[in-house]
């Protein structure tokens, strides 16, 4: 079996010719391809985070890790590339495979395409690639593979973004862990991937950082620690909110009618506030069969809508004066003015910020909230049904009483009451 280096080597002389008598003549084509592509994915430049996060969530985790992801922005030159910052994201998981390194060494070639099912988030195949909007030369070092890729043509081959170079010196290990070290004692974890950032970048990076949803981690089903740090040897220099979320879920459960209910614990600590927030969520997970009708060739393997709803309890966790209130696994810019939120697989628009109101994959999902919210609500009453009146009250302050300023989202709201008033829990009138 190659080592790492090889298989690089391999990479570098089979699919982009290099050593070869004469350059594949589409290089030119595929470059500009993948440049627009690229530049294309998102309409705000920063959402790449939204990617490595996802990319974090869809990757493999050895069994008893508790997969967490960490990332720490320093003004330490390390790539010696002259780049004023440099993020470094670490993250716990298995690592690199060389079929992943095959994967980022081309266009559209996912490994997790058509593993909707199994769990997998991931929307484009190319998040990685995301990264070019902050980054001319992103840094790989993962399972022995120390490579960095360029968005700058090849000089061997004319081709950039997906040309992956072999690093020997900066950044070196020690570096790494070093950076890595200064909050923790152990080594740095499988993968790391090391972006010096473009001079225009490092503001909107720092301020994407800085207001980081604390409700990020409620609908992941894997990565249970995301923290943000910022080093720059003088903590009097730092301009990054610092802050850490972890989740914990009470797995028992009560089945019935396809659903299943249980509890998220999410906490958050700031560094510029030095008590611990901390928020219960009542969860209530759903599954309805797609109707043939909302069919679309992105869900083609998706038989099943789940629709996850989240109630707080108690103070909802969240930075400035309102929180998103649809996600798709993870959130969306959308304030629904709704006590709760709303979490399925819904088709998104490139920049993340609202959800394809007009798709009929979508439209079919939101037909089935009211369904979902009443079974949630009839549980939730139930289960306080020995308890205090005064229970009561705390329950019903989650019927969406707010109009919302999307009037698809009105729509659920006038279902939800009519359901409501058919089963006598409300009067017409809420």
């Amino acid at each position: 079996m190659a080592t790492p280096r090889e298989h690089i080597e391999e990479i570098r002389k089979k699919k982009f010719s290099i050593g070869a008598d004469a350059l594949n003549p589409l290089t030119e084509d595929l470059h500009h391809a993948i440049k627009n592509l690229s530049a294309e994915l998102y309409a705000k430049d920063v959402h790449f985070l939204m990617e490595l996060i996802q990319n974090a969530e869809d990757n493999e985790y050895v069994e008893g890790v508790d997969p967490s992801l960490e990332l720490v922005i320093t003004s330490r030159d390390i790539t010696a590339t002259g780049a004023p910052a440099t993020l470094l994201v670490f993250n716990n998981e298995k690592g690199f495979s060389p079929e992943n390194i095959e994967s980022i060494c081309g266009i559209g070639r996912s490994t997790k395409k058509g593993n909707r099912n199994r769990g997998y988030i991931g929307e484009k195949g190319i998040g990685f690639k995301s990264v070019f909007l902050i980054t001319a030369h992103p840094y790989v070092f993962s399972n022995g593979y120390q490579i960095r890729f360029s968005e700058d043509p090849c000089v061997h081959c004319n081709l950039g973004y997906v040309v992956p170079e072999w690093v020997d010196t900066n950044p070196n290990l020690s570096d790494i862990k070093q950076l890595y070290g200064s909050a923790s004692a152990s080594d740095p974890p499988t993968t790391t991937l090391i972006l010096p950032l473009k001079a225009d970048k490092v503001q909107p990076v720092k301020q994407q950082l800085s207001s980081i949803h604390r409700e990020l981690l409620l609908f992941l089903s894997k990565i249970k620690k995301l923290s943000v740090r910022e080093d720059n040897g003088d903590p009097s220099l730092d301009t990054v909110s610092a802050i850490e979320i972890a989740s914990e879920t009470n797995f028992v459960t009560r089945k019935n009618i396809d659903a299943q209910s249980y509890t998220v614990h999410l906490s958050a600590e700031e560094s510029s506030n030095a008590v611990e927030n901390e928020c219960s969520y009542y969860m209530w997970k759903q599954k309805f069969p797609v109707r043939q009708e909302c069919r679309v060739e992105k869900r083609m393997e998706v038989d099943e809508w789940v629709i996850t709803l989240a109630f707080p309890i108690g103070e909802h966790l969240h930075r400035g004066t309102s929180s998103p209130g649809v996600y798709a696994f993870l959130p969306t810019e959308m304030v629904t003015n709704f006590p709760f939120i709303i979490q399925a697989d819904f088709l998104i628009a490139s920049s993340r910020e609202t959800i394809l109101l007009d798709n009929i994959w979508n439209k079919g999902i939101l037909d089935c909230v009211p369904t979902a919210f009443v079974n949630a609500f009839i549980s939730l009453v139930r289960s306080v049904e020995d308890a205090p009146v005064s229970s009561l009250h705390r329950i019903f302050k989650f019927l969406p009483v707010q109009s919302s300023s999307y009037e698809a989202l009105n729509v659920i709201r006038e279902s939800i009451k009519a359901k409501l008033v058919e089963e006598n829990i409300v009067q017409e009138n809420f």
